[in-house]
């Protein structure tokens, strides 16, 4: 039998996914530092980088790294943070997570099949792929 989680935890995984989705950065970072796990997934398996990385907030992306979020996860859905990143066209938030250690060929579709089915050729020579 499964317990039901505790409502006040709920509310805060909710309030801290939200603030990686509005960028809210410092806040973001603190609740990190303060014990939040920097790999946090919601239930589709998005994590807080996920989330930041998709919605264009390259400095949150980099708080994130820096505190040991895995910038190459993928969601239940074979994602990353990356391809998203490629998708939205988001180039800080692609460069950011190349630093951070991010493969251009994880997940499905990777960074690199998206920027292709994209005609991102500019993103395909920053990934070495041709």
């Amino acid at each position: 039998m499964s317990v039901p989680p505790d409502p006040e935890v709920v509310e805060l995984a909710t309030k801290v996914f939200d603030l990686a989705r509005s960028g809210e950065t410092e806040t973001l970072a603190a609740y990190v530092d303060a014990g939040v796990p920097a790999n946090l997934t919601n239930d589709r398996g998005d994590s807080l980088l996920m989330l930041a990385a998709y919605h264009g907030h390259a400095a949150a992306v980099e708080a994130l790294i820096a505190r040991g979020a895995d910038a190459g996860r993928v969601n239940d859905r074979g994602q990353t943070p990356l391809a998203g990143a490629v998708f939205k066209g988001e180039d800080a938030v692609i460069r950011a997570l190349l630093a951070g250690g991010a493969d251009p060929t994880g997940g499905n579709p990777s960074a690199v099949d998206t920027a292709r089915m994209f005609g991102k050729t500019d993103l395909l020579e920053l990934f070495g792929a041709r």
